[in-house]
C-alpha cells in the first residue's frame, strides 16, 4: 500500500510452508518496521526463536493441525500475551496486511465488507487517506502458490459514508482485500478459498502428501 507506514516495533513470527511467501512477508513487514521472522522448519520453533519475547505468531494454512495446536498450547505457556493469527491465504501482501490489522491504530472509523455488493463500506468520522488493495490467486500448485494484487483505491476520502467497489477483474474465489485508514487496517475475504486448495492442509505432522521445500528461518538482530 502506498501509505508510508509508522515505525512500529512489534515483533512477529510466521510459521508457514512456502519459502518465497515466507520470504517476501519477512521481507515486508521489516520494511514497514516490524521486526520479522518466519521459519518452515515446525518442530524447531521451540528451540530456534524465543517464543517468549515475541508479540505475534502467525500461522499459515499449510501447517499441519496437530502442529498448530501444539505450538499454540506450548507458546501461550511461555508467552500469555502473544497474539495469534490464522493467515487467510499463502500471499505475502496479505500476510503482512493481516500483522498490520492486529497491531495497528484505531482510526476511529467504521469499516465493513459488503458480500452482496463486493464493495469496502466506509464511514470516516473525518478526512483520511485511504487505501484499498486487493489479493488474489492465480495458482496453487505445491510448494509455492502464486497471487496477483492490485491498489483499488488510493485517495483522501472526506468525513462521512463511502462504498468503494470490487472490479470485476478480482475473482469471486481465493481474493481478499485491506483497507487503510491513515494508519488502521482492516482485513476481509472477498471469496472464499477453493475446497480444492484447502483440502490439501495436513492434519497431521507425518502427513507428508506435499511436496519437500526448501529451508527458510530467518533472524533478527537482538534489541
Amino acid at each position: 500500500m502506498s501509505t508510508v507506514p509508522t515505525p512500529r516495533a512489534e515483533r512477529v513470527l510466521i510459521v508457514g510452508r512456502s519459502p518465497n511467501v515466507l520470504l517476501e512477508a519477512v521481507e515486508i513487514l521489516r520494511g514497514r518496521g516490524y521486526e520479522a521472522n518466519a521459519t518452515n522448519q515446525f518442530d524447531d520453533v521451540l528451540d530456534d526463536y524465543d517464543v517468549s519475547d515475541i508479540d505475534i505468531l502467525t500461522f499459515g494454512g499449510m501447517v499441519p493441525a496437530d502442529t498448530k495446536q501444539y505450538l499454540r498450547e506450548e507458546v501461550a505457556k511461555l508467552n500469555p500475551t502473544v497474539t495469534f493469527v490464522q493467515g487467510l491465504a499463502g500471499m505475502a501482501g496479505l500476510i503482512a496486511a493481516q500483522v498490520e490489522a492486529v497491531t495497528s491504530t484505531d482510526a476511529q472509523a467504521e469499516v465493513a465488507y459488503d458480500s452482496t455488493k463486493r464493495s469496502v463500506l466506509i464511514t470516516l468520522t473525518r478526512a483520511a487517506h485511504v487505501t484499498v488493495e486487493a489479493w488474489w490467486g492465480t495458482a496453487f500448485q505445491p510448494p509455492e502458490p502464486k497471487s496477483a494484487s492490485a491498489v483499488v483505491f488510493d485517495g483522501e476520502l472526506e468525513p462521512g459514508p463511502h462504498s468503494i467497489a470490487m472490479p470485476d477483474s478480482i475473482p469471486s474465489v481465493a481474493s481478499f482485500a485491506a483497507a487503510r485508514i491513515d494508519d488502521s487496517v482492516h482485513v476481509f475475504t472477498v471469496g472464499e478459498m477453493p475446497e480444492s486448495v484447502t483440502r490439501l492442509a495436513p492434519a497431521t505432522a507425518t502427513d507428508l502428501r506435499l511436496p519437500e521445500v526448501a529451508k527458510v528461518m530467518t533472524r533478527t538482530e537482538q534489541r
